[in-house]
């Protein structure tokens, strides 16, 4: 009797660890499902906000030959300002990676200021054009909706670099394959290009 009752409690014993075993797994396992499951939505979300950083840039290059060629009609004295201006477009629409591409877009903003301050300084007939004017302002509002997508895409992946370091994400993270590392934020090279371009005179 008393080992039938031994070996009844020992095999309740034996139930509930193997129901606790079974229970842990499934806790495990569904943890680590919903943390790969949050990096995949905030490496799209990472990707999207990229996406339209690049559209905006995108709208810049687009928009700087325009501009060029309105200023080469008014300005002729300032072939090496426009050709910076040229060069850092080519520059940017040649940038394959992220990386190289914040990195023209920082080079492109530094021309783009040199020149309207020259503009503003020595061309006041070329302030007064309406073609001028008309590309100063999409210039603007290009430049306004490329602040906010950096901030955006900043604030996403500061999101991800944070779940990427956090015990115990940062097991599954390491997991995950090159698309899963740590990004860098789209950030200024100095203080005078944290400013937007100055378009307005």
């Amino acid at each position: 009797m008393k080992n039938s009752l031994l070996i009844g409690v020992g095999g309740i014993i034996g139930m509930v660890i193997t129901i606790a075993a079974v229970l842990f797994i499934i806790i495990l396992i569904s943890w680590y499902v919903s943390t790969r499951n949050a990096f995949v939505r905030l490496k799209n979300k990472l990707e999207e906000a990229w996406a339209t950083i690049d559209v905006f840039l995108k709208k810049r290059f687009d928009l700087i030959p325009n501009l060029v060629e309105t200023v080469k009609g008014y300005a002729k004295h300032e072939s090496e300002t426009l050709n910076k201006v040229v060069e850092a477009r080519n520059v940017g629409l040649g940038a394959r990676t992220a990386d190289e591409k914040m990195q023209a877009a920082n080079n492109l903003s530094g021309s783009l200021k040199t020149l309207f301050q020259v503009v503003q300084e020595s061309y006041p007939d070329l302030k007064a054009n309406s073609n001028f004017l008309d590309l100063q302002n999409q210039l603007k509002s290009i430049e306004s909706e490329l602040e906010s997508s950096r901030r955006y895409y900043n604030g996403v992946v500061k999101a991800f670099n944070t779940k990427l370091e956090i015990f115990p994400a940062c097991i599954v993270g390491s997991r995950m394959g090159e698309d899963y590392k740590k990004r860098n934020y789209f950030e200024l090279d100095s203080e005078e290009e944290r400013k937007n371009v100055k378009v307005q005179f």
